[in-house]
């Protein structure tokens, strides 16, 4: 009779952390999704290779915690397809971020240096809560360490952006733009294609977890 009122009380732990997790992923998922919105349609408008790239980042992070959100609870092999489709999303959305690069080479263009540097501000800001939110959950669950890393190296890259929007402004000219563009696409594509690796090696019983960080 105890070992089973014991189970029980176990499971009641572990469902309130369960949706304590679903909770908190929800949040910086929903943050990450409208700031992707936001930052592409800026990007576009204000012709920033590097304000596209990083709208890429916040999609590769709204992927991430989805495939997190869709993992609480549920056995890895479930996680491991889920991240396969995340994975090669990435890779394709990478690419196309490089070809904008080449296609902005050899055509011009001309960013707009103010709407660059409010706009990855305010992704800074929005990174910096996801963060926050994240910061005391960092040590448990290995999702929710995943989503704290990635929230971490996200708020390096809206710097470079926010950087390359100065420079952009003081050279006049495009290049640090395309600069932080490239550097962004290659870095969530070397992810991808990690996190595409450790997935097919979860599934092949070679690995027990995986990579979930873009970056």
């Amino acid at each position: 009779m105890s070992s089973c009122c014991g189970s029980s009380s176990g499971s009641n732990v572990q469902a309130h952390i369960d949706k304590a997790q679903r909770r908190l992923l929800w949040t910086v998922l929903v943050l990450n999704g409208v700031m992707f919105f936001v930052e592409f349609i800026a990007g576009w408008l204000a012709e920033s290779s590097g304000l596209i790239a990083d709208s890429l980042d916040m999609l590769a992070d709204t992927l991430v915690y989805a495939v997190s959100l869709y993992a609480v609870g549920k056995a890895i092999k479930y996680k491991a397809n889920a991240a396969i489709f995340n994975g090669t999303l990435q890779t394709l959305l990478a690419l196309l971020v490089l070809a904008d690069v080449f296609q902005r080479l050899a055509f011009g263009s001309e960013p707009n240096a103010n709407m660059m540097l409010w706009v990855a501000g305010l992704a800074l800001v929005v990174n910096v809560a996801c963060f926050a939110l994240l910061y005391s959950s960092r040590n448990g669950d290995i999702n929710i360490r995943a989503s704290w890393i990635c929230s971490r190296n996200d708020m390096i890259m809206n710097v470079g952006v926010i950087v390359s929007a100065l420079l952009v402004a003081q050279l006049n000219t495009a290049w640090p733009d395309l600069v932080i563009a490239t550097v962004i696409a290659i870095i969530v594509l070397r992810s991808a294609i990690r996190i595409i690796k450790d997935a097919i090696a979860v599934k092949a019983g070679e690995k027990t977890d995986i990579s979930g960080c873009c970056g």
